[in-house]
């Protein structure tokens, strides 16, 4: 015979609750530090053309965007239907463009400064004046990879 008895029927301690709001706010402000929000509001009507043989870009940190389109309709008072370029989260004119190329570049390694992208994102309706005259300026800013947003079609090529 055992000189200890077994207990029978004993229950298991109820798990402690208390650390429970310490650990939800801790994963509340973890998620509130590495959210990226969005950096610039969309102010032009921009519909991307379809296109059917497209690559996704890798590093989005070294792409930095110019918008080509007609204001919207918010904006129209101010700027006009003509279409407008917007850099970042203001609508500007093509010869502040190096500029805008340059600031990114001064936000990334030295290293990466090749690998910057530029992508355009144009409204299918706008006129190839306008976007002519953005990469004019591309090239005295010596940006030279340049990248059109589209959208997948839908379906077959024919």
């Amino acid at each position: 015979m055992s000189k200890f008895k077994k207990k029978r029927g004993a229950a298991s301690p109820a798990i402690s609750t208390a650390s429970l709001p310490d650990i939800i706010f801790m994963l509340l402000f973890f998620f509130m530090v590495v959210t990226v929000l969005r950096d610039s509001e969309l102010k032009l009507q921009v519909v991307t053309p379809q296109a059917t043989e497209l690559t996704k870009l890798e590093k989005k940190s070294l792409v930095h965007y110019i918008y080509i389109g007609r204001p919207l309709k918010k904006y129209q008072e101010v700027y006009g239907t003509a279409p407008q370029i917007q850099l970042g989260d203001k609508f500007a004119q093509t010869w502040e463009i190096p500029a805008f190329v340059e600031e990114h570049r001064a936000r990334v390694r030295e290293s990466e400064i090749p690998a910057i992208i530029t992508s355009m994102r144009v409204d299918g309706d706008i006129t190839m004046g306008i976007v002519t005259d953005v990469k004019t300026q591309l090239r005295k800013a010596r940006q030279y990879k340049v990248n059109y947003s589209a959208k997948q079609r839908q379906g077959r090529a024919q």
